[in-house]
């Protein structure tokens, strides 16, 4: 009943091609990253620790995330938490240590919209018009 011809036989026994081989032809994406000029993220996940020493509405950035998103001391930044609870202070760098990548807040605002201490936050420059 069902005939089975020898050419169907052949034509199921194709070459299969290395993907490895493939995947080699395309860069790292931190090679791109190192080619673009001036690169810089438009924002960045962090912790935010509030710090009561503040008297007035300024986010103290490490230089390091500072550098990444592109704010100079005086730019304005965003802080979101969790999508919804946003707050805008003035950007204060300093230096840390490497690896610390954690932002002081002035605790005012972010305490009225329920913010706890240590939370992770979004933050990014705001883009003035």
């Amino acid at each position: 009943m069902s005939e089975e011809r020898p050419e169907s036989k052949e034509a199921g026994k194709e070459v299969k091609i290395d993907v490895s081989k493939l995947v080699a032809i395309i860069p790292p994406a931190s090679e791109i990253i190192e080619k673009k000029k001036g690169f810089s993220v438009s924002e960045k996940r962090v912790r935010i620790r509030f710090e009561r020493g503040l008297n007035k509405p300024v986010a103290r950035i490490p230089s390091l995330v500072a550098q990444l998103i592109g704010v100079k001391n005086g730019d304005t930044v965003e802080v979101v938490v969790s999508g919804r609870k946003k707050a805008v202070f003035t950007a204060e760098v300093f230096d840390a240590k490497p690896g610390e990548e954690v932002v002081y807040v002035y605790p005012a605002e972010l305490e009225k919209q329920g913010v706890a201490d240590n939370s992770i936050a979004t933050i990014r420059k705001v883009k003035e018009s």
